[in-house]
């Protein structure tokens, strides 16, 4: 015998006040398939429906049957939005890599466009996703009377009331708030990977790098010169310095056979 679901009290949340603003670009857009008019309407909610549910699809995780069915109309939106909870790419990346917790956290939000109430709601779900198993809890929500009362079957499901007018910030997107992956897995994939810089860079484009020959170049060698002292003799007082000493003499020396510089010599030493 499967437990029903707990009783939770709801809280007051954005999601929950009624909107009287003007839409602008801050609201999110709606998509549902009452207002297709070309194909390209279609892939445009198809690729909303992957960025709600996976936050990015690559081509290998993409549903091509689900979304041939949705393009002919077999499938409804709420079935498409079935197919890519139970996809093996968001069992993979939600369902395996968290707890039941945290994997209830991240499907509320993604499929009632809002956060969970509290730890009674999450524990409430987490019950069910206990006993019932991921099937029984995405038939859960998505059959819940929140769900169709503000989606139903032809409205993607969004992010409802993140902006508000009196607020100068609104909430995080979901993927920002609850990334794929908790603490404790990232830390096992490594990443992310803390980065200590010390240094502080500047981004320079490639049209404003200088090239061969430009002054720029030779800025930081120039800076280099400018920044270097010239060493400095230590200073000397003058009235130390013997001058006298200082100036090179030279002695005159004359031949002793030279008669003309002998009498010089000896007049000489007459006027003294």
């Amino acid at each position: 015998m499967a437990i029903p679901l707990l009783n939770y009290s709801p809280v007051s949340q954005n999601s929950r006040v009624e909107g009287y603003e003007i839409p602008g670009d801050d609201q999110p857009k709606i998509y549902s398939t009452q207002n297709i008019l070309s194909s390209t309407d279609i892939d445009d909610l198809i690729e909303a429906a992957y960025r709600q549910i996976f936050f990015h699809a690559f081509k290998s995780d993409r549903e091509k049957f689900l979304e041939s069915q949705l393009r002919s109309n077999q499938i409804t939106v709420r079935d498409f939005i079935r197919g890519l909870l139970l996809s093996n790419t968001y069992r993979n990346s939600f369902y395996k890599m968290n707890s039941n917790y945290r994997f209830v956290e991240q499907t509320v939000q993604r499929v009632l466009g809002r956060d969970v109430y509290g730890k009674d709601e999450t524990i409430a779900w987490s019950i069910v996703v206990g006993t019932k198993g991921i099937e029984g809890f995405v038939d859960a929500l998505l059959g819940s009377d929140e769900y169709l009362d503000n989606f139903g079957d032809d409205i993607l499901p969004y992010q409802r009331r993140r902006v508000l007018p009196s607020r100068s910030t609104g909430e995080l997107p979901f993927n920002l708030k609850s990334p794929r992956y908790d603490e404790y897995y990232r830390s096992i994939l490594g990443f992310p990977k803390p980065v200590l810089q010390t240094t502080l860079r500047r981004f320079t484009p490639q049209e404003q790098q200088p090239k061969a020959g430009n002054p720029a170049l030779f800025m930081s060698m120039a800076r280099g010169l400018n920044n270097s002292k010239p060493s400095l003799a230590g200073q000397v007082s003058t009235a130390t310095v013997n001058f006298r000493a200082a100036v090179p003499y030279r002695k005159v020396s004359f031949p002793i056979n030279d008669p003309v510089a002998a009498a010089t010599v000896a007049k000489l030493k007459q006027g003294n």
